[in-house]
């Protein structure tokens, strides 16, 4: 059965000390999810486990985010993490410590409706 995509948010986050690219990624999820109300499952009686949450970040070092825990944090449905090359890395001039800015596109599937 094919899927249908419902909705699609965009968020940014940074780590400002520690290099962390997983905790910029789920700070940019937080801010793509907060602000989302979806009241498609109780209006319809759907399951959330229905939904396939599909969730892209955007680093500039995409091998150092741990996907399986950010999968596992997310609220609803069933969550699939993938990094990819994107986000940005900013260096301070002043003290050499470098800003983490990553971005996440968080996309909902449903099974489509005949």
């Amino acid at each position: 059965m094919s899927e249908q995509r419902f909705i699609i948010e965009m968020g940014m986050g940074n780590d400002q000390y520690g290099m962390d690219y997983t905790k910029a990624a789920a700070r940019a999820i937080e801010d793509a999810i907060r602000h989302s109300a979806i009241p498609l499952f109780e209006a319809t009686g759907r399951s959330h486990d229905e939904m396939r949450v599909q969730v892209t970040i955007g680093v500039a070092e995409p091998d150092k985010v741990d996907c399986a825990a950010l999968a596992r944090n997310l609220p609803r449905g069933r969550a699939e993490v993938t990094a990819v090359e994107g986000g940005l890395n900013v260096t301070n001039p002043d003290t050499g410590n470098v800003l983490v800015v990553a971005t996440a596109a968080v996309e909902a599937f449903l099974p489509r409706q005949g």
